[in-house]
C-alpha cells in the first residue's frame, strides 16, 4: 500500500511539473562579438588591439498567468570574451527587469533597462554592428538613466504602432535627477518611422528617425535636436545610413554630423563608417569596417579617432 502511495505521489508531482513547464519558460541567450583592430587615438601612435563589442549573456522568461495576462523577466550581464572580465561595474548592468503584460492593457516594466527613445532612433539605424564597439554612434545625445526605472508600453491599438514612456526615479540620491523618456514607432509598408524624447534635469533631446527598405536596399537616418547634452547650449545632430544586400553579405555606409553646441567654439564633429558583413549562418558572421571620428578643437566627443577592424560575431 505504501509503495502504491509513493507511485501515485510521484505521478502527481510529474504531472504538476509538466503543467508548470507548459505555463512558463526560460531562455538563455547571448552574443560574443570580438574584433581585431588597428586603432589611432588623437596624435598617439597607432596600436593593434582585440576589442570587445558589447558581448553579453542573458536570461529571460515569461509565465502565463491566464486570462491573457503574462509576467516575465530579463537579466543581462556584459563581459569581455578576450579577458573574461565583466565589462560593467554592476553584474546585471546591461538589463535587470520584471514586467507584467496583456494585449489589451499593455506592459508595465520595473527595473534597469535602456531607454526606448534610443532604440527608436539611433540604435534602429545602426545596422552594421548593432551600435556597438568603436564604430558605435559617438554623436548621439543619450540622456536617459537606466536604473530605478518604471515604464509603460501601451497596447497596440493601431497596427504597427507602439508607444512607451518611462521614468527613472532619483530616490533622493545626491547628484541623481529624475529622467523621463518617450518613444514612438510606426511602420507602413517598407517605411519605418520613429521618434524619441529624453529629459534629464536641464538637458533634453528630441530625435526623429526614418528608414525605408526596398528589396536589397535600405536607406534612412535620424535628426536630433538637444540642449545642454554635451555642453551649455543647443545642437543639431544628423545621421544618414545606407545598406545594400548581395547574397550572404551586406555593405554599409553610415555618416553622422554634429553641429556647433551653443556658443562653444570649434565644437562640431563628423563621424563615418564603411562596413561589410558576411553571414556564415543566421547566428554567425564575419565582418570588417573602417570608422573615423573627426572631433574639433573643443573635443566634446573624446577627440579624433580611427579604426580598421576585422571581426567575428556569434549569437546563441
Amino acid at each position: 500500500m505504501k509503495k502504491h502511495q509513493q507511485i501515485v505521489l510521484a505521478a502527481a508531482m510529474a504531472l504538476t511539473a509538466g503543467v508548470a513547464s507548459a505555463q512558463s519558460n526560460v531562455t538563455v541567450y547571448g552574443r560574443l562579438n570580438l574584433t581585431i583592430e588597428n586603432q589611432k587615438v588623437g596624435i598617439a601612435s597607432a596600436r593593434t588591439v582585440e576589442q570587445n563589442n558589447s558581448s553579453r549573456i542573458g536570461f529571460k522568461g515569461t509565465e502565463d498567468l491566464g486570462g491573457g495576462l503574462k509576467a516575465g523577466f530579463q537579466i543581462e550581464h556584459g563581459f569581455a570574451p578576450d579577458t573574461g572580465a565583466a565589462s560593467q561595474s554592476s553584474f546585471w548592468a546591461r538589463q535587470s527587469e520584471v514586467f507584467v503584460s496583456s494585449a489589451s492593457a499593455g506592459t508595465l516594466r520595473l527595473g534597469n533597462f535602456t531607454s526606448e527613445a534610443y532604440y527608436a532612433t539611433a540604435d534602429y539605424v545602426s545596422m552594421h554592428n548593432h551600435d556597438t564597439g568603436t564604430s558605435s554612434d559617438a554623436l548621439y545625445a543619450y540622456l536617459g538613466r537606466n536604473t530605478n526605472k518604471i515604464a509603460y508600453r501601451a497596447p497596440e491599438l493601431v497596427k504597427n504602432l507602439s508607444v512607451e514612456a518611462g521614468v527613472s526615479l532619483a530616490e533622493s540620491v545626491v547628484g541623481a535627477k529624475r529622467t523621463t523618456d518617450i518613444a514612438v514607432n510606426y511602420a507602413i509598408g517598407g517605411l519605418q518611422l520613429g521618434a524619441g524624447y529624453e529629459k534629464n534635469n536641464k538637458a533634453h533631446e528630441l530625435a526623429l528617425r526614418a528608414l525605408y527598405e526596398a528589396g536589397p536596399f535600405a536607406v534612412g537616418g535620424y535628426v536630433q535636436r538637444d540642449k545642454n547634452a554635451f555642453g551649455a547650449g543647443s545642437r543639431t545632430n544628423l545621421r544618414l545610413v545606407g545598406k545594400y544586400v548581395v547574397g550572404s553579405g551586406d555593405f554599409h555606409v553610415n555618416v553622422g554630423s554634429a553641429g556647433k553646441t551653443g556658443s562653444i567654439a570649434n565644437s562640431s564633429a563628423l563621424q563615418y563608417t564603411l562596413g561589410y558583413n558576411h553571414n556564415l549562418s543566421k547566428r554567425t558572421k564575419v565582418y570588417a569596417f573602417f570608422t573615423k571620428l573627426d572631433d574639433s578643437a573643443a573635443g566634446l566627443y573624446g577627440g579624433d579617432f580611427r579604426s580598421v577592424a576585422l571581426g567575428l560575431r556569434h549569437n546563441f
